[in-house]
């Protein structure tokens, strides 16, 4: 009888428990600020694939998490227990995972997916520390091919572990039934210098067995001397790539900060299909442009402030060249941080967090939509708040995704 009460007892604090939880959530929702957008020009209905990633903050005493999703503002508190416990997933994970329950089960990384037609493939690499210090690393590869959901998963050795400290995959490519796996990889030199690398490693999925490790780029530095590998915000993380840019940076730690060697950082690009690896000509995309770029697989999209205006430069990443300088409708201020997505043919551009002198200023966010090619605003709007006792908040936006 004990027994049963005892599970009687510790049933009803669990109900308790929930039931106050979402009391609590419900109350909390109700009281917080709704964001949304304000048509100032366009139809609304091209907010329906925008995603805004967001916080709302009043001083140092509230911080809540939020979405603008088609125009919705949904806070953490809102979603259920589950979801805030798992966290909210990129919408590509979240389409795939139900698209392919099975295959993507422990899957969450979009720079580990490839995905095309046929099949979707996956490339992570899991590493621990052995009590010797040394890394103990292995790839854990997944194909599918879609047409009869046929699987294939295995682990393999990383060759070359014992000289590896970490290997972060950057990008997964399928290029003539073969899987290529980029990595930046921090190499242990055991003495006073360091190495930082970039590697490809090319994995036949059908015999289960590595290929090639190919060395792109070797850095050796010692401190306080920096080296650092970046890459472009990847538009399309899981699409066919034939190029990829890396950017190698070099500088010096100082006392003020952080130095850059501009004369020796470069820009390189590498061509799967050729196995090319070549260094980008200043003169045709300048380092800073190409590293806060946004690269799609065949073009690279720059953001350049210009004559009080905003331009959205194109450049075809096989050939090298400026194909298309786009002219947004909408006013420059180096204080504002923007936000940009190309998608469907479109730029969606977002304006938000103005600092200045450190200090944050409470200014709507502004969103334009525009046609990538000839700059025809398709839609123009501004945040709008539904409290009128809603001036000590502040919205800080996260980043910005298109579905």
């Amino acid at each position: 009888m004990k027994r049963y009460l005892c599970s009687i007892i510790i049933g009803m604090v669990v109900i308790l428990s929930i039931g106050t939880y979402y009391v609590k959530v419900a109350s909390s929702a109700t009281s917080l600020p709704k964001y949304t957008f304000k048509t100032l020009e366009g139809s609304d209905k091209e907010l329906d694939p925008v995603i805004i990633n967001a916080t709302l903050q009043n001083g140092s005493n509230f911080y809540e998490p939020l979405t603008i999703e088609s125009n919705t503002t949904t806070y953490a508190s809102e979603r259920s227990y589950l979801e805030n416990l798992t966290g909210r997933q990129d919408h590509l994970i979240e389409r795939l995972v139900k698209e392919h329950r099975s295959f993507m089960r422990g899957k969450g990384s979009v720079s580990s997916l490839y995905e095309d037609d046929d099949f979707l493939a996956y490339a992570w690499v899991n590493s621990k520390y052995t009590k010797s210090g040394n890394m103990d690393a292995e790839f854990d590869i997944g194909l599918l091919e879609k047409k009869d959901e046929e699987e294939t998963s295995f682990q393999i050795e990383l060759p070359n572990q014992g000289r590896i400290m970490n290997a972060d995959v950057r990008d997964v490519q399928l290029v003539h039934s073969k899987l290529q796996v980029l990595t930046m990889n921090d190499v242990n030199s055991n003495n006073e210098k360091q190495t930082k690398e970039v590697h490809l490693y090319t994995i036949d999925v059908a015999n289960k067995k590595v290929l090639s490790d190919k060395t792109l780029v070797s850095e050796t530095f010692t401190d306080p001397e920096q080296v650092d590998f970046q890459m472009p915000i990847d538009l399309a993380p899981s699409q066919p790539n034939n190029m990829v840019f890396i950017s190698l940076i070099k500088g010096v730690n100082h006392e003020d900060g952080f130095k850059e060697k501009l004369k020796e950082s470069k820009l390189l690009s590498y061509n799967y299909e050729t196995e090319k690896l070549e260094t980008v000509k200043k003169e045709l995309l300048s380092l800073d442009m190409a590293r806060t770029g946004y690269a799609d697989g065949k073009n690279l999209y720059a953001v350049e402030m210009k004559s009080g205006k905003y331009r959205i430069k194109t450049f075809d990443l096989s050939s090298q060249t400026l194909t298309n300088d786009t002219e947004l409708d909408i006013a420059a201020n180096k204080k504002e941080q923007d936000f940009a997505a190309i998608k469907n043919g479109r730029v969606y551009f977002l304006l938000g967090n103005e600092v200045d002198q450190d200090v944050l200023t409470n200014k709507p966010a502004k969103l334009l939509i525009a046609d990538i090619k000839t700059g025809k605003t398709l839609y123009k709007g501004e945040t709008v708040i539904n409290k009128k006792n809603s001036k000590s908040f502040e919205l800080i936006i996260g980043d910005l995704e298109i579905k």
